[in-house]
């Protein structure tokens, strides 16, 4: 508990200072019904009050359950919000995709985030990210979509270790009940698409990133061989999205 008021206190501070550093004071974000966007939310009304402006952006591929669980906090904690549908605009683009899932996902991110810039820029505030550090870690993101932000509270935190934080800030039920997912198809699962639990991958990215344990030291610590190579290389080749872009130099 200590430890997670700490944790509270340190983020807000960051929040409300980097803010203050770019001359704004008002921050925009994605809320999506999901348990990252809720914990950001959460704090950013605390540091913020009213001058943090929530946006949720259904599609006709969302879930019912992800606008009745987002609209819920936000009753709970007084949040401002605005409904933004994606549907309308993405219609107009959808055959293109031909049915693929992986090219909707990603469309849909760059889409939603798209529209929090334009947001952003009509209320003269800054976007909000809320990526957690197991996936930019693993690269489990749309690069200019949801990994777009101008500061991130959340993203060295660990999605396993967000959900001790979630209840610590009194996130509701619904939302600490569901499954990780972000919501792009009907039926999708973060853990489903990653192969593994997000409890087994951080445990190994602990050691492996923070730790900087070798590969020997890993197997004496008990990790399978097959999952340390799976999460190793999911990291390497996903290193370029966690970069800015790479310019050549002349």
């Amino acid at each position: 508990m200590e430890y997670w008021k700490k944790i509270k206190q340190n983020l807000i501070k960051f929040l409300v200072d980097e803010v203050n550093k770019t001359g704004l004071d008002r921050v925009t974000l994605g809320l999506s019904g999901g348990l990252d966007s809720a914990i950001v939310a959460i704090l950013c009304k605390e540091a913020f009050k009213d001058n943090l402006n929530c946006v949720l952006m259904p599609s006709q591929f969302s879930s019912k359950a992800s606008v009745d669980d987002a609209l819920e906090l936000c009753d709970k904690f007084d949040i401002k919000y605005e409904i933004v549908k994606l549907e309308p605009i993405l219609s107009t683009y959808l055959d293109n995709m031909k049915n693929d899932n992986l090219r909707i996902g990603n469309f849909c991110a760059r889409l939603r985030m798209t529209i929090l810039y334009d947001i952003s820029a009509r209320e003269k505030s800054l976007v909000i990210g809320t990526s957690n550090r197991s996936e930019i870690l693993l690269g489990y993101g749309t690069i200019f979509g949801d990994t777009a932000c101008a500061i991130n509270p959340i993203g060295n935190i660990y999605k396993s270790d967000l959900f001790e934080f979630a209840k610590f800030l009194g996130v509701t039920q619904n939302i600490m009940d569901k499954k990780p997912s972000a919501d792009l198809w009907e039926g999708q699962s973060d853990e489903s698409d990653l192969g593994f639990s997000y409890s087994k991958i951080d445990s190994l990215l602990k050691v492996m990133i923070d730790e900087n344990k070798t590969k020997e030291e890993l197997l004496n610590l008990g990790f399978e061989k097959d999952f340390i190579e799976k999460i190793s290389k999911r990291v390497k080749i996903n290193e370029f999205k966690r970069r800015l872009p790479t310019i050549a130099k002349i």
